[in-house]
């Protein structure tokens, strides 16, 4: 007996309702991957890429594109949300797991509980290493399989999913290990989305979505 044909735009309850759980309030599902960005982007030769990791002023690792290649590579499947309130499920991403990083130069454990990422363009972005280690956060390289094109980040950038695409910066270059942030980095950390649950949720997103897009301090780019 044939199936009964379904059209391309059904959806059963069941799938609705497992979407929705998956997004957060005042999100909007997209299956594009928007661009939003300030200026030109930047277009990075892999024979000039470099990646490094210190502890302050001090180098732990220093790696080029072949080197950093030959890491070990996870791939994780993840959805992601950006704080200009899109959210793309089912995303897959490849690359080097800050867990990884730290055991390659002869890290048992992260040496400070802060990272500040430094990236193209002189941009920053400082995450507490607890959002990093357990497999939460990477240097992708690849996106569904591909190299990251430089529009999205490419040829490398730091991927914390659950943090949302705010304090996820393309084209990373350096992470440096710090021992401290200051008053209003701690707040505005305080208020990331994904450490928040319940009605309050929408609200904060839409507080740091308001201050994203109009502080002078950040960068106006998203993936």
């Amino acid at each position: 007996m044939d199936e009964t044909p379904i059209s391309r735009g059904f959806r059963s309850r069941r799938q609705e309702h497992n979407q929705k759980n998956r997004v957060p309030p005042g999100q909007y599902v997209t299956t594009d991957f928007p661009v939003l960005s300030a200026g030109p982007t930047p277009q990075i030769k892999l024979e000039n890429w470099n990646f490094v990791l210190q502890l302050g002023a001090s180098l732990l690792g220093k790696w080029n594109w072949a080197e950093f290649d030959t890491l070990p590579q996870s791939t994780i499947k993840t959805d992601i949300h950006c704080v200009t309130k899109w959210s793309k499920l089912d995303t897959t991403w490849q690359g080097v797991t800050f867990d990884d990083l730290f055991k390659t130069v002869g890290l048992a454990e992260p040496p400070t509980p802060y990272i500040m990422a430094h990236c193209d363009g002189g941009y920053t972005t400082n995450i507490p290493v607890a959002d990093l280690i357990g497999g939460k956060g990477m240097i992708a390289t690849r996106y569904e399989g591909l190299p990251i094109p430089p529009v999205h980040g490419g040829p490398a950038r730091l991927l914390v999913p659950h943090l949302y695409f705010r304090r996820d910066r393309k084209r990373s270059r350096t992470v440096t290990a710090v021992k401290s942030l200051g008053a209003k980095c701690s707040r505005l950390l305080a208020l990331c989305p994904a450490r928040i649950t319940g009605s309050v949720r929408m609200r904060v997103t839409a507080t740091l979505r308001a201050y994203w897009l109009s502080s002078s301090s950040i960068p106006k780019t998203s993936p």
